[in-house]
């Protein structure tokens, strides 16, 4: 039995699949999910994040967190935390650089929200001798300051597709033609959570919503503006969704989203419009919307990378102008990803970002 097989049965059964619940079967099914069955990251999976790429990214967030931490007057505990670690690497290269920082490590309660068993299965060996936490979801993370970091976490997160039709909306589905899926259009009607949406799109126009995202960051701000703390949540996308941007990666290259269910990853770009409608509700603050590389760049990575370079030569040192390079240039991750910041009313942002 394969997952294409399971979701054809079941739309036989059910009907259609909105495209959120075909996202969620293909990366979370508890046997055949994509997360569920292997590691996705670096040569040998099917993507690089920027922690994988150099050191330089999750030492400098580090920093930003810490200095954060250190500007709200230390409070003791808190909770460390990070949504989707992945292999851990962002984490241990986080430690790494904030243990000079005074009471920082032993203040901190570190918490990785993952839900991949094979990732949890990485995170413990890389951070050997920290002793995290694990949890599946934020809604249980203990009522005190949260410092966390979120790194392409939002983009994998299920979203519901709507196709502007005059004046209401139909939803994209998944279902079948010929036997195989396909995708296709449920029938018209008023959507209340796209009404806004109404003044800046016009007929044909495709508009994604996730309320995973919504729920996630309203749960976040919430503790924060409730017992202080910071986030820094990067990722791509942009200010406001519009167009299809669900896509599938195999291999570090493109594939169909249809094609084999479970066997690719896929992601869409994150509507930060709606995250920040979220943390406002929530009663926190958001920072200015900064793309990566300027984000860096004000945390000194330009520095960091000579300090670092000053110890290498040959192909040691070509990589890690490379890296500096993909983590900050706008034709590479520099423009393409971005930091939004939050953080409790009457403070300050993050450093590396603006009120």
């Amino acid at each position: 039995m394969t997952l294409k097989q399971i979701l054809i049965d079941r739309i036989h059964q059910t009907g259609p699949l909105t495209v959120a619940d075909y996202m969620t079967e293909c990366l979370l099914h508890p046997t055949y999910g994509y997360y569920s069955t292997r590691d996705p990251l670096g040569q040998t999976g099917d993507f690089t994040t920027a922690p994988e790429i150099s050191q330089m990214f999750g030492e400098l967030i580090g920093l930003s967190l810490a200095q954060s931490w250190l500007d709200q007057g230390s409070p003791t505990p808190f909770t460390l935390a990070e949504l989707g670690p992945g292999r851990g690497t962002l984490m241990a290269d986080l430690l790494r650089a904030t243990r000079a920082v005074p009471g920082f490590h032993d203040a901190a309660r570190i918490c990785l929200i993952e839900a991949s068993p094979v990732l949890r299965s990485a995170q413990k060996q890389t951070l050997k001798g920290y002793e995290p936490d694990w949890m599946a979801e934020v809604d249980t993370l203990a009522d005190q300051p949260l410092f966390l970091v979120a790194n392409e976490f939002f983009d994998a997160l299920p979203v519901r597709q709507y196709l502007r039709d005059g004046d209401g909306w139909r939803e994209k589905q998944v279902g079948l033609q010929d036997g195989t899926l396909a995708f296709g259009l449920g029938p018209h009607g008023a959507q209340p959570g796209l009404q806004h949406r109404m003044d800046d799109t016009r007929d044909g126009d495709l508009v994604e919503l996730c309320d995973a995202a919504r729920l996630i960051a309203t749960r976040i701000a919430h503790q924060i503006a409730t017992f202080g703390g910071a986030a820094l949540v990067i990722d791509y996308g942009d200010w406001r969704s519009l167009g299809d941007t669900l896509q599938a990666l195999r291999g570090h290259a493109p594939t169909d989203v249809l094609a084999d269910p479970g066997q690719a990853d896929l992601t869409t770009h994150v509507d930060f419009e709606a995250l920040t409608a979220s943390i406002q509700s929530a009663g926190a603050k958001f920072s200015r919307l900064t793309p990566q590389g300027v984000f860096l760049e004000r945390l000194g990575i330009t520095d960091r990378a000579r300090a670092l370079a000053a110890r290498l030569q040959g192909p040691a040192l070509e990589d890690l102008i490379a890296a500096h390079r993909r983590l900050t240039h706008p034709e590479e991750m520099g423009n393409l990803f971005k930091v939004l910041g939050l953080f409790p009313a009457q403070k300050t942002p993050p450093p590396g970002l603006d009120p």
